[in-house]
């Protein structure tokens, strides 16, 4: 019974060590900021900043376990999806999705419970959620309702 656990063992370290061959997640690059949109107030950046520009911005800070695969997988899956729907510092492109930044930060879809279990700053209080959808709704426009609700 210990050869085997210690077998198990063995495989799953060097399944650790292998995975953390494969590359992607680890660039951690960050392409230039182009243009930002014009904030309503110093404080809206503020919480955005807090809240929501690690994936949606070109200026992610990159915690330490995005250093280390699996979770630089998820991590940079994360930051590709969140640029890739709505990027605060490539303002100047189309942002199809900026609309529905204020229906997901009063519904709790965002800022994902996945990354607010990791950064604690980015935990909105209902009031600080109201804020930051209220001065959305205001700068980009209020969603289309979904057929789904």
């Amino acid at each position: 019974m210990a050869i085997r656990a210690s077998r198990l063992v063995l495989t799953a370290v060097v399944l650790f060590l292998a995975i953390q061959l494969v590359p992607y997640g680890r660039s951690h690059t960050n392409p230039p900021v182009v243009q930002e949109p014009v904030w309503n107030s110093p404080d809206t950046r503020t919480m955005a900043v807090a809240a929501c520009y690690d994936c949606h911005s070109n200026e992610t800070k990159y915690p330490w376990y995005s250093w280390v695969a699996p979770s630089s997988w998820l991590v940079q899956h994360d930051i590709d999806e969140g640029r890739r729907h709505l990027n605060f510092s490539e303002w100047q492109r189309e942002q199809r999705h900026a609309k529905d930044a204020e229906e997901q930060l009063r519904t709790g879809e965002m800022p994902q419970t996945s990354y607010t279990w990791m950064h604690p700053e980015a935990r909105l209080t209902p009031s600080d959620r109201e804020k930051l959808a209220a001065a959305f709704e205001q700068m980009f426009g209020k969603a289309p309702a979904r057929p789904d609700r």
